[in-house]
Formats: structure tokens, C-alpha cells, sequence
């Protein structure tokens, strides 16, 4: 396996023409429940003569906007007409074309385009992952990432038996640990250097909370096992091989609070010497909206159920697939991988029972002293 299979820079981006925020409506609850921390961040911004917001793998950036226009049109409603530039960052291969067009108001979403709304308020785009330094030394005021930093840079290893590493062997998850650890490093001495004295980061990843739940997994059927399941389905019938299978092990690591607050922990640790702190970590639970939606109708049908809530599973997990399967011809692609999450979809209708996508965030406050 080539260094430019493992990079995770060159394959993963979500599903474009605003795909991602269209269906991804549990991510938009968990941020939109962290507003108050967002505001109570703005409002301790040292006095400055412009500011500088970035919002940090912001895909099509359609689940945080309402966020940010709430805290711009807030700013501006007392009296704040300082120069404000927000900086959305993700890999080259995001969809930032509906990113742009959303904050142009160009959209089907008009009410949180802030940049037509406001006077001295510049968006720019930046194609480049948020393992490095995105901008100069010393300005950014507020940073922001939601749902993004559970990705490393490159996978350590393919998973033999397994997805995700939530189901590795200890061996793997060691390796898959380890990178994540140096990753998380070089993620906040890039923020660190990029920080004026006196900002802000409000991060909310994916991680696993203090009763071992994560994304997928809070108690009733587990997505990741179901992901496995039908993806070895595929090989069992011949229609993959073991390669692919491998292929398809997700680039990602879900931290414990203890892996997220480490670097704060460790006295002289480079973090904290580069003048981080953590000013708070805890975990959060959103319940997944399409359930709930389920739970509480009347006539909604397990088809029904299964229907919405397979595009939310996709918007983000399909690149992996599909490029597990690269050098195969486009349409065959296509093909097995409509199978695999119509497979998925036909086992949730038949049988709902536990099947959800609840998100597990460790949301952290830090400051730059």
C-alpha cells in the first residue's frame, strides 16, 4: 500500500452540491447547541482593529451557518462594524462552490447569508487540511471545528476484520491511537501559532464519551458493526475482494476526553508551552433526529425510517467505499455501492429496532494566554 493510498488528503470529501448539510441534520443540532459558548467566545475577543473567524473542515459549511450569522448579526447589532474575515478550511476536494454560493445567498437557504447581509464581512476559502498552519502567525481571533478532527492525516494500516477502528484489533487501534496522538499535536500548535494572545477555539469532535458511546454506537444497534457486516456480505458473494474490503478502513480515530485533554495536562508539554489552555472539556449526546422523527410519529413506516435515515449514514462515509473500489470502471462502482447501502436500508425496514445515528461530541474550550 502507497504512502498516496494511506494520505488522507488526496480521497476524502463529502458528497458535493450541498449534499453533506442537506442531510446531515443531527450535525446542525449539535452545533446549534453550542451556540452559547460560541457567543460567550466572541464576547471575551481582545479589542482588536478587525477579526478573523475560521471555521475548520467546514465541508459545504451549511451546518454551522446559522451559527455564524447569528454571531456576526449579533456583533453587528451592538454596534460592532469592525472588518470581519471568515476563513472556511477543508481538503482540496470539498464542495466549497455551494459553500460560497450559500454565503452569497445563491442557495434554496437564503436567511443566513451573511456576507450579503452585512457590510466589511470577507469569506474566503482554503483548500488545505487543518493538520497544518492555515495563516499567518498571531491572526486568527476565533476558531471553530465541528464534527472534522476525528480524521488523521493518514492511516496507520489498513483494518483487516473491520471499518473503523472502534472495532480493530488492539494492535491496529495501537497504531491508530498513536497517530491520532501526534495528529492532535500538530493540529494545536498549528491553531496555537495562528492565535492571537487572547483567542478563542471551540472545537466539538467525535469522540468516545465516559460510558464507551460513540457516533452510531449508543445503545442499540451499532453502524460501524453494520457497516462491516454488509461490506463482507460483498465479499462473501464474490462481488469484492479482501483488498477492497481492507481498503475501506475509515481514516479516523475516536479520542477519549483523556486523549483530547493530554497535551493540557502535561506540564512544558509543547501545548501548553506554545501558550494553549484548556479552559473546559465534556462530552455531549445529540439523539439522532431521524429516530426521534420515527418515535414520534404516527404513521411513519419502518420503510420510511430507513429511507431517511440511510442519506444521513452516506453523505460522509461514501467516499470511503467508493474509493476502496478504485480501478474498477465508474458505473460498476456505482453499482456495488448502491447495493451495499441498499442492502443496509432493506435490513433497517425490516427491522428498525436499535438502528439510529446518535452523535457523541467532546466539545473543548481553549485559549491562547
Amino acid at each position: 500500500m502507497s504512502g498516496q493510498e494511506l494520505n488522507t488528503q488526496s480521497v476524502l470529501s463529502m458528497k458535493s452540491d450541498g449534499y453533506y448539510s442537506l442531510r446531515t441534520r443531527g450535525a446542525k443540532l449539535a452545533i446549534d447547541n453550542i451556540y452559547g459558548l460560541m457567543e460567550k467566545a466572541v464576547s471575551s475577543l481582545p479589542d482588536t482593529s478587525s477579526l478573523r473567524f475560521a471555521d475548520f473542515g467546514a465541508a459545504d459549511g451549511g451546518t454551522s451557518a446559522e451559527m455564524w450569522s447569528q454571531l456576526i448579526s449579533g456583533l453587528r447589532a451592538k454596534g460592532d462594524m469592525r472588518p470581519i474575515e471568515m476563513l472556511y478550511t477543508d481538503l482540496p476536494s470539498n464542495d466549497f462552490s455551494t459553500l460560497f454560493k450559500t454565503m452569497q445567498g445563491m442557495g434554496a437557504e437564503t436567511d443566513h447569508a451573511y456576507q450579503k447581509q452585512h457590510r466589511q464581512v470577507y469569506v474566503h476559502g482554503c483548500g488545505t487540511g487543518f493538520h497544518e498552519q492555515l495563516m499567518p502567525a498571531n491572526s486568527l481571533h476565533l476558531g471553530f471545528s465541528a464534527t472534522a478532527m476525528h480524521y488523521v492525516s493518514e492511516k496507520p494500516c489498513q483494518i483487516e476484520q473491520h471499518v473503523h477502528m472502534v472495532g480493530a484489533t488492539e494492535a491496529e487501534r495501537q497504531k491508530f491511537a498513536a497517530q491520532a496522538e501526534k495528529d492532535w499535536t500538530r493540529i494545536l500548535l498549528a491553531r496555537a501559532s495562528e492565535l492571537v494572545s487572547g483567542g478563542r477555539l471551540v472545537l466539538m469532535n467525535f469522540g468516545i464519551d465516559e460510558h464507551g458511546r460513540y457516533l452510531g454506537n449508543t445503545g442499540g444497534q451499532n453502524m460501524f458493526n453494520r457497516f462491516t457486516a454488509h461490506w463482507r456480505a460483498l465479499v462473501d458473494d464474490g462481488t469484492i475482494t479482501e483488498e477492497e474490503f481492507r481498503a475501506a478502513s475509515f481514516a479516523q480515530h475516536y479520542r477519549t476526553v483523556d486523549e483530547f485533554t493530554a497535551p493540557f495536562d502535561m506540564q512544558n508539554s509543547a501545548v501548553t508551552n506554545a501558550g494553549l489552555k484548556l479552559i473546559s472539556a465534556r462530552t455531549h449526546h445529540t439523539p439522532c433526529p431521524y429516530r426521534q422523527l420515527f418515535e414520534t410519529s404516527d404513521d411513519m413506516t419502518s420503510q420510511e425510517f430507513a429511507a431517511q435515515l440511510m442519506p444521513t449514514m452516506r453523505s460522509w462515509s461514501e467516499t470511503v467505499f467508493r474509493t476502496a473500489l478504485k480501478g474498477r470502471f465508474e458505473d460498476e462502482i456505482t453499482q456495488i455501492i448502491d447495493r451495499f447501502y441498499g442492502n443496509y436500508e432493506a435490513e433497517i425496514a425490516t427491522d428498525p429496532t436499535g438502528h439510529a445515528m446518535d452523535y457523541i461530541h467532546v466539545i473543548m474550550e481553549i485559549e491562547k494566554q
